[in-house]
Order: C-alpha cells, then sequence, then structure tokens
C-alpha cells in the first residue's frame, strides 16, 4: 500500500523491511485447507506424499509435496496431525480442488479399501500469518496463551485452542521463512 509520493515498488520494500524488522499480518484464508480423518488416514496419506506422514506425532507438523504418477507437483503444503486418526492438509490457494480430486481418485480407484475420508474445510477456517521478530509481542498483547511463545511452541508444531470462546488452530510454520 503506497503512501503519498511512494512507488509501489517502495512500498514493497517498506513493508518487507517492516515485517523483517517489527511485525506485519498476512490473509491466507485463501489457502486450502483438507481434513482427513479415519484409521488409515496416515497410510494413505504416506502414499500420496513424498516423505512419512504416518510417523508424525500428534501436535506436529511437516512439508509435504504432493506428486502425481508421472512425479510431477501436483502441489505442496504443511501437514499436521491432529489426532491418531485425523490430519489437517494445507494446499496452495489454487491447489485445494485438484488436491482434492487426487485423494478422492487415488482412494476410489486404487486404495478404495482404506477406511479413509476427506472433508474441504477451506471456507470454514480463516487463516492470519503473524511473521516477524515482534510477532509474539503481538499476540501476547492480544491474549493469547503463553503456551503458544516462541520459546514455548516449537517449529512445525500445531496446537487447538479457545481464544474468547473461538476455536483456533495455531501453526508455527516458516511460510515466509525462519
Amino acid at each position: 500500500f503506497p503512501q503519498a509520493g511512494e512507488t509501489l515498488e517502495q512500498a514493497a520494500i517498506r513493508e518487507a523491511l517492516n515485517v523483517r524488522t517489527g511485525v506485519g499480518l498476512f490473509d491466507g484464508s485463501p489457502l486450502g485447507k483438507i481434513e482427513v480423518y479415519g484409521p488409515d488416514a496416515a497410510a494413505f496419506l504416506d502414499l500420496m506424499y513424498v516423505g512419512t506422514m504416518s510417523s508424525l506425532a500428534v501436535g506436529n507438523a511437516r512439508y509435504g509435496a504432493l506428486l502425481n504418477e508421472n512425479g510431477v507437483v501436483l502441489d505442496d503444503g504443511i501437514v499436521a496431525r491432529i489426532g491418531p486418526h485425523h490430519f489437517w492438509v494445507n494446499t496452495t490457494s489454487g491447489g485445494v480442488d485438484r488436491t482434492l480430486l487426487a485423494f478422492e481418485e487415488w482412494h476410489q480407484c486404487e486404495f478404495p479399501d482404506m477406511r479413509v475420508m476427506f472433508v474441504p474445510v477451506t471456507s470454514q477456517w480463516g487463516n492470519v500469518t503473524v511473521s516477524g521478530p515482534r510477532a509474539w509481542n503481538l499476540l501476547d498483547a492480544a491474549g493469547f496463551d503463553c503456551s503458544l511463545a516462541p520459546g514455548a511452541m516449537k517449529h512445525m508444531t500445531m496446537r487447538e485452542l479457545r481464544l474468547r470462546d473461538m476455536p483456533l488452530r495455531v501453526l508455527r510454520a516458516s511460510f515466509t521463512g525462519e
């Protein structure tokens, strides 16, 4: 958002510097979100992603690349384990539909005996990304629990909690760098 007399490039540099030295907010709500449930959810995700999602402990997350049968990347994002049979899959904004279609196709055509289901929830959950060295100062002032502070919550972990009766899922990840 350029200020008076500022070019778009100058505004971008100023805003990036502000986030790198202070704090910035980003509305990431359009990022895709799919919940994956079932006793075979972990095994199914192992078949879909490069890497092993079944080894994730509850509350942990990892980056995943979803490939097609030719090895071409369909999408990438972060997969978090909410419970023993419950995963939270985050995709790119434009990739949620093709990710869900890939899940459904492979489940129906190749792995129909797997007990797993997929629920698209992109529009049910907002996403506010808080970045920068003063991110915790902002969250602390807003009343967030100290268990979410950088020293208390490890990188690539997720917690479910409530803030003023609002359900939250807090994921500590680095979309924009550590």
